[in-house]
This record gives structure tokens, C-alpha cells and sequence, in this order.
């Protein structure tokens, strides 16, 4: 019989490999061998939503009229409960028709808009080290990442301006991500002041990935891009009820800001889906109405198992800074406990080795090598515990030289 090869589209085999997936696998097979592994890989909320919210989500559920299609943008009074949202904590004034659009998680959002937005032959800017998708939903779109070194401050916006100023075509979107995922990084206000600047000058259409601007510690107050004046014109911005909230399975984030940005999502969507299940936005509605003590209760959890995961990490030797925003820890690691090896060699081993999952900064870009991201996903107790088993691991692992392993 001769063989029968099925290719994929060439934007699939221009996706690199993607690197969490031994990690996974080893995850999975080491589960499934009755290993307790203290997962502190993704963050993937482990608290309750609301109570309030799953309530209306149950009545709403019940009500035939929600099992129907709903819009693809997203309800009206939804859309609408995020502008008040905006105007209220950020002072964005927003017309929810044309400047506010729900999506199924901002990854999809994000990931439709560079569909719409970029071919082949198109550039984006993307910081490095950088979440994953910023750099996939661009490669699948047919465009090309250009990687600068990640910043927050003058520097940063210089480099920028450089690569726009050299580059032939000009890029045609700039990707930032603050509070940063993997590495908390924050900025304070006058950054995006910068940055439309920056973009008004070039011609460049800015996305701010806004995930974690509600998970914030120490009276930090993170800046939205769209409370810089000029901002609609050049770009728009992601929020999402996932993180805030712990609704990350129901699959709720919202584009906002530049109407034409927002007009070209939503001819694409319009094509690919019929928008969220009816019952989930409506239980959305509740979340951003009456859930802001929940969402301040919660960043307290945070901010105490932040405290937690880098005392102790500190004093086993590791380099980290408590961050001021987000729900992870980017922590850099001592030579001598991963003996030279890379982060994600050095995470399998942790993994196999030490039962605890990190991600490996390797996974985020080139400038995440020597890094961890810590989620803190888990409660105290199980933290504490696997900064317990990291350092345990470290001081009886053997030290290899060449192919010889000294005890």
C-alpha cells in the first residue's frame, strides 16, 4: 500500500515546537505513576469564581432564551457594563457599539485580530521574553515577529523606534503586555504617553495585552493604555474576567479602544463563531457589577502567597524581586542548582526529580533562559512545600563533570 501523507498548512509548519509540551507529557506520565506534583506551571486559577456569579450562571442557564445563538461581539448590556467599567476605574470613556467587543478569552480576540489585521509579509514587534501567543497569533496570521529586548522605561522606547525607523516594510504592530507575563514586569504612568508617541509617529497599530491589570499588590495602581491621551486612535487593549475573577474556564475577555481595530475583529468573528454561551456573559455582567471586594479579597490571597514563594526561594539562593502585579514569579535560578542546564532541561528535572512544575523562561523567548515562572496557583502550605523539595533536590543532586558524575 503506498503511503499516504496528510501535510498541514504551511502555517503550521512555520509554528516552532512548542516547548511546553515534554513538560506536559512528563507531567501527565509522572500523574499517572501516582506522583503528587506541585504544579506552579500555568496560570490557571485554582480558586472559586464568585459565588454570586455561578448563581446567576445556574438561573441564567435554566432560561431557554440563552440557549439559543448569541452575537458575536457580545451582548449589549455586557459591552456596556465594561464601559462603565473603564470610565469608572480608568477614566476611558468607551461607546460599547463600537469600541467594545467580548470575546472567548482575550487569547482568541488576540489571536483573530492579527487575522484581520496581518498577511504575509507584515511585521509585529514583540517583546522578548514574551507570552507565547504574541508570538503565534502572529505567525499564524502569515506575518513575521520582530523581537527586541524587553524594557519599561525610555530605553525600551528608543529601541522601538530604532527597529521602525530602519526596517523595510515598516511593522505594522506593536504587542505589549503590561503587568508582563512571564515576568511581572510593570510600568507606571507616562509609559503609554510614550508609547502613542511612538506609534503616531511610525504608523503603527499598538495591542496592549491588559490580562493582569487587575491583579495588583502593595497599592500598585496598573496603568491602562487607553487612559493615555491619543491612545484610541492608534490601538486597543485586552482585560479578561479569567484572572480577576477565577472565571478562567468560561472563556470571557474583551477588546477595547480603536474603533477600526475593533470593527476588523468583529468581521472576522462574525465568520468563525456565534459568541459566548448567553447564560456565561450574563453571569459576566454580575462578576464586573458587584464582584470588586471578591477581586480585592483575591489579590490578597496573591500578594501573600507572593510573599511566601520569595522569602523562601531567596533564601535557598535564588535571585527575585516580589513583584508589584500579576499572578506569577519570575525568579532566576543559581548555576549550581541546575549544574548548567538549561531551563527546560532544568524543569524536567525539577519535575522528575523534586515533583514541582515551573515554566522554564527558555519556553517565553531568549531572554527568559536562566529564569523560572512560579504560578501562584497553589495554597501556602503546598508552596512552601515545593520550594522545600527544589532546595532538598539541589543539595543531593550530583555534580556532573564531562560525562563523569562526582557524588
Amino acid at each position: 500500500m503506498p503511503d499516504f501523507n496528510i501535510e498541514p498548512a504551511q502555517r503550521i509548519k512555520r509554528l516552532p515546537p512548542y516547548l511546553f509540551g515534554r513538560l506536559n507529557a512528563l507531567k501527565l506520565q509522572m500523574r499517572q505513576q501516582g506522583a503528587d506534583i506541585i504544579d506552579l506551571g500555568m496560570g490557571n486559577p485554582s480558586d472559586p469564581a464568585p459565588p454570586i456569579v455561578i448563581e446567576k450562571l445556574c438561573e441564567a442557564a435554566h432560561d431557554p432564551r440563552n440557549h439559543r445563538y448569541s452575537a458575536s461581539k457580545g451582548i449589549k448590556n455586557l459591552r456596556r457594563e465594561v464601559a462603565i467599567k473603564y470610565e469608572k476605574k480608568w477614566n476611558v470613556k468607551l461607546d460599547p457599539d463600537t469600541e467594545v467587543l467580548a470575546c472567548l478569552g482575550s487569547k482568541e480576540g488576540f489571536s483573530h485580530l492579527c487575522l484581520a489585521m496581518l498577511q504575509s509579509g507584515d511585521t509585529a514587534i514583540v517583546p522578548d521574553p514574551a507570552f507565547p501567543i504574541h508570538n503565534y497569533g502572529v505567525a499564524l496570521a502569515g506575518g513575521n515577529v520582530i523581537s527586541v529586548p524587553l524594557g519599561c522605561d525610555d530605553k525600551f522606547i528608543d529601541t522601538i523606534a530604532e527597529v521602525c525607523e530602519h526596517l523595510y516594510p515598516k511593522p505594522k504592530m506593536l504587542i505589549l503586555n503590561y503587568p508582563h507575563n512571564p515576568t511581572a514586569m510593570t510600568v507606571d504612568e507616562g509609559f503609554f504617553e510614550m508609547v502613542v508617541d511612538l506609534a503616531k509617529k511610525f504608523k503603527i497599530a499598538v495591542v496592549h495585552d491588559f490580562a493582569y491589570g487587575e491583579t495588583n499588590f502593595d497599592g500598585y495602581e496598573p496603568p491602562s493604555f487607553l487612559s493615555a491621551k491619543g491612545a484610541k486612535d492608534v490601538g486597543v487593549e485586552m482585560i479578561t474576567m479569567s484572572k480577576p475573577y477565577n472565571m478562567a474556564g468560561f472563556r470571557v475577555g474583551f477588546m477595547v479602544g480603536n474603533k477600526q481595530m475593533i470593527n476588523y475583529l468583529a468581521t472576522i468573528k462574525g465568520y468563525y463563531d456565534y459568541g459566548i454561551f448567553q447564560a456565561i456573559q450574563i453571569a459576566s455582567i454580575i462578576g464586573l457589577r458587584h464582584c470588586e471586594d471578591f477581586r480585592i479579597k483575591q489579590n490578597a490571597i496573591y500578594q501573600t502567597r507572593r510573599d511566601v514563594v520569595c522569602d523562601a526561594l531567596s533564601k535557598i539562593g535564588w535571585e527575585v524581586e516580589k513583584p508589584r502585579a500579576s499572578m506569577f514569579v519570575w525568579a532566576k535560578y543559581p548555576q549550581q542548582h541546575s549544574r548548567g542546564l538549561g531551563s527546560i532541561d532544568f524543569a524536567m528535572e525539577l519535575m522528575e526529580h523534586a515533583e514541582v512544575s515551573m515554566a522554564p523562561g527558555r519556553a517565553f523567548g531568549e531572554n527568559g533562559e536562566g529564569y523560572m515562572r512560579i504560578a501562584l496557583v497553589e495554597n501556602e502550605q503546598r508552596l512552601r512545600q515545593a520550594i522545600r523539595n527544589i532546595d532538598r533536590y539541589a543539595k543531593q543532586k550530583p555534580i556532573r563533570k564531562g560525562k563523569a558524575i562526582i557524588k
